[in-house]
């Protein structure tokens, strides 16, 4: 067996200039992967926590009940209980019910504006989640690949067999494979947190559509010249 070790490394070929310098870079710690993916957990979670403070801010907690009244043509109430509100459903309503005295289509113009302004405010951050959760295992998988070829570098250049060689593969293995475990950890929250804001978002739009349907259909509803308001 030591005979075959020995002609094997006789038998390598020297390495190239480029191989060379590449290696010499991958050799290196590959500890400053794992510190990355420590700063991006970081800030994922900031991310997480503004989005959700955010959202839960800016939106209105009786927009059904609010859709209800539109349809009645309760629009001077409706304009009253929105006016110091927060978010997209308040804004449409706001410009909406400005802009009533126009007519309707007028008004329909003026929701999809309000909705296309109003969106990107909600949008905020979540390409970092879905940036996150797509490349973190990659990373993570670098750094893995890093630290084995460090393994097997180190094993070739020390004078082991048997139960030490075993040794010093598989603590080099389990070392590097931490780096893949932590990409893992930064990206599944990244992506479950992406897929629930969309989700927010997208009811979010959905409620605000809504609104403004109702706000449409009473206005339609009234004779001319009716449409500022009870």
């Amino acid at each position: 067996m030591t005979s075959f070790f020995l002609l094997a490394q006789a038998a390598q070929p020297e390495l190239g200039w480029l191989s060379s310098k590449l290696l010499g870079v991958t050799l290196g710690s590959a500890e400053w992967v794992l510190w990355l993916l420590v700063t991006l957990s970081i800030v994922s979670i900031a991310v997480m926590l503004e989005r959700a403070v955010y959202f839960s801010r800016h939106r209105l907690p009786n927009s059904e009940a609010l859709a209800v009244r539109l349809a009645r043509g309760e629009f001077d109430a409706v304009a009253g209980e929105v006016k110091n509100q927060k978010g997209m459903e308040a804004a449409v309503i706001r410009e909406a019910l400005a802009s009533a005295p126009q007519g309707p289509d007028t008004v329909e113009q003026v929701i999809a504006s309000t909705v296309a302004r109003e969106r990107p405010q909600y949008e905020r951050g979540l390409s970092i989640l879905g940036t996150l959760g797509n490349n973190a295992p990659f990373i993570g998988l670098f750094g893995t690949v890093l630290g084995i070829i460090k393994a097997f570098n180190d094993l070739g250049a020390m004078n082991a067999k048997g139960g030490a060689m075993q040794q010093t593969v598989m603590a080099g293995i389990s070392e590097a494979l931490v780096a893949t475990a932590v990409g893992l950890a930064v990206a599944i929250p990244a992506v479950v947190a992406f897929n629930i804001f969309n989700r927010q978002l997208k009811t979010l739009t959905s409620r605000t559509t809504a609104l403004g349907h109702a706000l449409v259909g009473a206005m339609k509803a009234r004779k001319p010249g009716a449409a500022g308001g009870n």
